[in-house]
């Protein structure tokens, strides 16, 4: 885990690898791919009444639209999908996973650049854990990278109060542990030395590591994700981002299309 003083790197840009969507697509998927919502909340833009086509509103999810249909979304213009980028950022402690914070605490957004585009946190680490959290303006993939269907596993690296990590207590982890919101799904879990572990958890519940290591008898003293599917944090420096190559972009789309769903 990351020891040294965190201080705000230059940003790391790679080459742009635009995605090259058919002409015309489903209304709920051109608004995903434009960077404002994930195609189900699109959908409910779309119900709502708050997207146009043409001047007219539409409320029906499947029309088809492409570039040049006039599509707008309360009154503002879009003018096609934008580029999908996807970046990795190895976050600090204390920096917060949302878009804005209202305490005025630094968000993972200040730190990755976004070039104009409406970037979010795919899911989120919470404000003391430390490590790899990825940010697009994919929303469909998004959705998908984080809904628990998919099982997009997720490892991290966990320092730990309460004495020596027993055997029982990883055998606990990998079989299951009873939460206040039920019982986890089974984990990876091996000792990398008598107090750090290395969990791999395919949920995506709040702080659901602390929570298990804390039912196991051993509380978090610090935490680090240090993957996201097939991605790895090593090498990346904390408080420093890079863009994705589009062969790493079509590794974690294919791992959010595997068997519970299909393209994106």
């Amino acid at each position: 885990m990351a020891g040294a003083r965190w201080r705000r790197p230059a940003p790391m840009v790679a080459a742009d690898a635009p995605a090259h969507p058919p002409a015309t697509v489903r209304l709920a998927k051109f608004l995903a791919h434009a960077g404002v919502a994930s195609r189900r909340s699109a959908e409910t833009l779309i119900a709502a009444g708050r997207v146009s086509v043409g001047g007219q509103i539409v409320t029906d999810p499947a029309r088809d639209v492409g570039p040049d249909s006039g599509v707008t979304v309360d009154g503002k213009a879009l003018a096609g999908p934008e580029p999908r980028v996807l970046y990795m950022l190895n976050k600090p402690p204390g920096v917060v996973s949302t878009v804005r914070d209202t305490h005025g605490r630094t968000t993972v957004l200040e730190l990755v650049p976004a070039d104009g585009l409406r970037l979010y946190p795919v899911g989120r680490l919470d404000v003391d854990t430390s490590g790899l959290i990825l940010l697009t303006n994919d929303g469909e993939l998004a959705n998908r990278l984080i809904h628990p269907r998919f099982q997009v596993p997720k490892t991290y690296r966990a320092k730990l109060g309460g004495g020596s990590v027993s055997r029982d207590a990883l055998e606990a982890l990998r079989s299951g542990v009873q939460l206040e919101d039920g019982i986890t799904a089974p984990a990876q879990a091996r000792r990398v030395s008598a107090h750090e572990i290395e969990l791999t958890i395919r949920e995506g519940r709040n702080r659901q590591v602390r929570r298990m290591c804390k039912a196991v008898g051993h509380p978090v003293l610090a935490l680090e994700r240090t993957r996201f599917g097939p991605l790895a944090l090593a090498g990346l420096e904390l408080g420093a981002c890079r863009r994705l190559g589009e062969a790493e972009a079509e590794r974690l789309r294919a791992l959010a299309c595997g068997p519970a769903g299909g393209a994106l």
